[in-house]
């Protein structure tokens, strides 16, 4: 029986029956697409759950999340260079599941999801052809496995906000194209909300959330439906409600006597920070690498762009706006200074939409009939080789997956030396054993790299003096990663060899790639 006679007609079916409505039908599908993309981020990220540490950062905010979560708020009771609004969100999920690994990863693999189903809205929204869609989703989530994407990071974080935004501005742009429809104040509500939201968690957002807004307004300005009054209150309620998530944070740390706290990690930390970028030949070089690693997803970006045939219509307004949104992430990834690789996690939802049309033009020069099976080639391949790259370096290394997982091995012999909230210092390995070890802080300047490493500047205080005053208190345990030890300044290195010899006995020593890792316990 061929698959077209298997399907009974109208007439054909049985009593009581009926076939769907076209309109179920297609809410049926639209449905299923974020199950599927849920369940391939399942399985696209499943390795994010093994290690205990897959970027330091991320081991800070769980320090952060969880010294909030027991009363003490971020910047003042550990110190940070970024605003609160991941710690926040950290905090949240920590509160509902726990403190263990597994819940920011979680946190991490939602973020990826909602950010992929926002792809696919972007392109019904477009009134692009869903297939397109579910690629561009697909192409994402395979991508959040390379540049450092498995860990939960700020980039991976509000990626959804921003992604969703630009969902609500598209579909403004086209009702303002097609039918001469003024976007409404909701959506001006919802957007300036999210964005607010992303500029929370970090400042670079801004780069997209004012395209978001050109978007919104742009077109049906120029088309005579706003008018000047109309988006001079639209600009300035938008910059209320991108402000208002901040803002509030902002009056609750001023309420408990904190302000000048929060006004420094938020706004004067970073500044600083961005003072110390590198410079452009080594931009030009992180760049290059980059490039390099998602070599595929830009080898599918020319056949979208070069020679386009669609100048109009859905695919060519989709094809424009993932440029703009491409150029504005460019800013927001360059914005820093620094060029770190989980900075270009920002690229990945315009590119994705690129590559996903250029693999579309590229199935269309199949014979007809293999149209379709082109494209979910070109598409898988190049998700499946994007999983591929970030899961064998995993399985090679075997971290906790068969073989020893360095990081628990160093907070399991911490645990041996303390009772629970005992004040531990890490010198300058990974803050996720302040939380894996259940340890106290001997200090709120628990990332290393702010305290005896090159970015000791952003925190505004004297690392000496700090280093000073958390020897004189006596940690229960300190933490010497020697592989790292080279990058502690000369000055700090000297000061803890002289108080490991005078007042500690080696406990334990843990092997890195990079070298032995220490754990000292007070004699």
């Amino acid at each position: 029986m061929s698959p077209d006679s298997a399907i009974l007609s109208q007439a054909e079916q049985p009593a009581g029956l009926s076939s769907p409505s076209p309109r179920l039908r297609r809410l049926l599908r639209s449905g299923a697409v974020p199950v599927v993309l849920l369940l391939a981020a399942a399985l696209l990220r499943a390795f994010a759950f093994v290690p205990a540490v897959i970027d330091t950062d991320e081991g800070l905010y769980m320090v952060q999340a969880r010294e909030w979560l027991n009363g003490n708020w971020p910047l003042v009771g550990v110190w940070d260079m970024h605003p609160v609004g991941a710690p926040a969100l950290f905090a949240g999920i920590m509160w509902l599941f726990g403190e263990a690994v597994w819940v920011p990863r979680m946190l991490g693999l939602v973020s990826t999801w909602l950010t992929a189903w926002a792809l696919f809205a972007i392109v019904r929204f477009a009134t692009a052809p869903p297939a397109l869609g579910l690629a561009a989703g697909l192409l994402y989530l395979a991508h959040t496995t390379l540049l450092g994407g498995l860990a939960t990071n700020t980039e991976i974080l509000f990626a959804p906000l921003v992604a969703w935004s630009m969902a609500l501005a598209l579909r403004a742009v086209r009702r303002a194209l097609e039918h001469d429809e003024a976007p409404p104040f909701f959506k001006i509500l919802a957007m300036g909300l999210m964005i607010g939201g992303a500029l929370s968690i970090k400042p670079v957002s801004v780069f997209e959330g004012c395209l978001a807004w050109a978007l919104l307004v742009g077109p049906a300005f120029l088309r005579g439906l706003l008018s000047w009054r109309r988006v001079l209150v639209y600009a300035l309620s938008y910059a209320v409600l991108c402000a208002t998530p901040t803002l509030v944070l902002g009056l609750a740390y001023l309420a408990r006597g904190e302000l000048a706290a929060f006004i420094t990690g938020t706004f004067i930390a970073p500044l600083r920070y961005a003072g110390e970028g590198v410079g452009f030949m080594d931009a030009a070089r992180y760049t290059l690498i980059v490039v390099m690693i998602l070599l595929w997803t830009f080898a599918l970006v020319p056949p979208a762009l070069i020679r386009a045939r669609v100048k109009r219509g859905p695919v060519a307004l989709l094809r424009w706006v993932a440029v703009a949104w491409f150029i504005a992430a460019t800013g927001a990834v360059v914005m820093p200074g620094m060029y770190y690789q989980h900075y270009f996690l920002i690229w990945l939802p315009p590119l994705s939409l690129l590559a996903a049309l250029g693999a579309r033009r590229l199935a269309r020069a199949a014979r007809p009939g293999l149209v379709v099976s082109a494209f979910a080639l070109l598409v898988g391949g190049v998700a499946v080789d994007a999983w591929r790259s970030s899961t064998v370096p995993m399985l090679y290394a075997a971290v906790g997956l068969g073989g020893p997982d360095p990081v628990r091995e160093v907070a399991a012999a911490i645990r041996r030396e303390i009772e629970p909230g005992d004040p531990v210092w890490v010198v300058n390995y990974h803050p996720a054993l302040y939380v894996l070890s259940k340890a106290g802080l001997a200090t709120r300047y628990a990332f290393p790299g702010q305290l005896v490493g090159p970015y000791w500047r952003v925190t505004g205080i004297d690392p000496n003096e700090e280093v000073e005053r958390i020897l004189a208190s006596n940690p229960q345990v300190i933490v010497v990663d020697r592989g790292w030890w080279p990058r502690v300044r000369p000055r700090i290195a000297t000061m803890i060899e002289e108080a490991l010899a005078d007042r500690y006995d080696l406990a334990s020593v843990v092997y890195e790639d990079r070298g032995p890792v220490e754990v000292w316990r007070l004699r």
